[in-house]
Order: structure tokens, then C-alpha cells, then sequence
């Protein structure tokens, strides 16, 4: 049995992201994430590193000043931009998760940069370009109208059921890690990308990576 403390979850958002980081060391996952040190993701980088799983942090130099206090958790590596930011993130990924946002006055996951790389995984996932499986952790229903919206889409016929099989969401981080990792792609395009390498589809338990490099700019 796992045994991981996260001194800082003193609030319900802080608790469910301590819930997904314990998640993710007892089940020998490690993460990749958008590179910062504040909000609920944070919070999961620090806990996660904390239980021995190999955390790797991708964030544009332009970000490290606003995003990045203290010391870095894990390997860090600089980027130019958000573009080679999210290249890299999927790179390095076996699955994407979503967390959700409850409060708009603290800098946590939910919003609109969250919708933005949720939507373009998703995206690459319709295309062919991966078959990674792509979670959202739905407390609360917190994504429930987005995931209606999706299903209008579905019913008017702009996505494919098919398409709509590409998220997956559960209520908890133990249910959404256990469907993620027996995740089976059904979509298939039948595309063949030139870049297709670039994105690797590996098992959702990866083995640890090489001793880290920290890059800074």
C-alpha cells in the first residue's frame, strides 16, 4: 500500500488532486505536465514526485517567471513556445487527463488553455496522429455540459459516434485511471502521417526515463 501526504490539500480541489497524484504512484504512472509549480497541478507535480514516480515538467521559457516558484519538481525542460509545449507534452504522454476548475480566482485547470489542449488531443486522436485515450475527471459534473454539447454535436451529425468514443470520463481519479489504462482504440482513420513517429503510442505505464536534465534558457 501507498502512503502519500499533500500537506497543502486543505480544500476540496486540493484533495482530489492529491486523490489523482496517489492514484498515479500507486498504480506506477509517472507524469507529464505543463511545467508550473502554482495551482492544482502543482500540487499533483510535487506529490506524484514525492511518492518516487518521474515527474517531467514542459513549459515555455516566457512562462517560467509567471508559472515556476521555488525549486523544480522533476526534470524541467524550457521550451519556445506553446506549440512545441504541447507537441512535446503528447510526445512524452501515454494518456491525457483533464481536471476540472472550481474556483476562477485561483490559477487552476479548467479553463480555456485546458479546453484548448483537450479539444486538439481529442482532435489528433479523430485524425489518426495518436491513439492515446484522453480522460476527464468529472467531479461533480463538472464537465458535464461540455460533454453535452458534445453529444448535440453527435445528434446533428458534426461528430461521428465513433469520435465520441475518444473521451473518456469518470467521476473519481481510480475510475478514470483504471478506464484509461484499459483503453482500446475503436476510431481508425486509416490516415498515415509524416510526423506520426513524433508521437509515440506506448503502454500507459511507461518505464522511468533517464536521469533528468533540467533545461533553462
Amino acid at each position: 500500500m501507498t502512503s502519500l501526504a499533500c500537506p497543502n490539500a486543505q480544500t476540496k480541489p486540493a484533495m482530489i488532486a492529491c486523490f489523482l497524484a496517489c492514484t498515479k504512484v500507486e498504480r506506477g504512472i509517472d507524469l507529464v505536465y505543463g511545467g508550473g509549480s502554482i495551482g492544482l497541478m502543482g500540487l499533483v507535480s510535487h506529490a506524484v514526485h514525492a511518492g518516487g514516480r518521474h515527474v517531467i515538467g514542459i513549459i515555455p521559457r516566457s512562462l517560467m517567471p509567471r508559472e515556476v516558484t521555488g525549486d523544480p519538481v522533476g526534470e524541467v525542460r524550457a521550451v519556445s513556445g506553446m506549440h512545441e509545449r504541447k507537441a512535446e507534452m503528447a510526445r512524452f504522454a501515454d494518456a491525457f487527463i483533464a481536471l476540472p476548475e472550481f474556483d476562477n480566482s485561483v490559477n487552476l485547470t479548467g479553463g480555456y488553455g485546458t479546453l484548448e489542449e483537450l479539444l486538439e488531443v481529442i482532435t489528433w486522436a479523430q485524425l489518426g496522429i495518436h491513439k492515446k485515450p484522453v480522460g476527464l475527471l468529472n467531479v461533480d459534473g463538472f464537465y458535464d455540459p461540455l460533454l453535452s454539447f458534445i453529444d448535440v454535436a453527435v445528434n446533428e451529425g458534426f461528430i461521428t459516434q465513433e469520435a465520441r468514443q475518444i473521451i473518456i470520463s469518470a467521476p473519481t481519479a481510480k475510475e478514470l485511471v483504471k478506464k484509461l489504462e484499459d483503453y482500446v482504440p475503436e476510431y481508425e482513420i486509416g490516415l498515415v502521417w509524416e510526423d506520426q513517429d513524433q508521437i509515440p503510442s506506448n503502454s500507459l505505464v511507461p518505464e522511468p526515463l533517464e536521469t533528468p536534465a533540467i533545461t533553462s534558457s
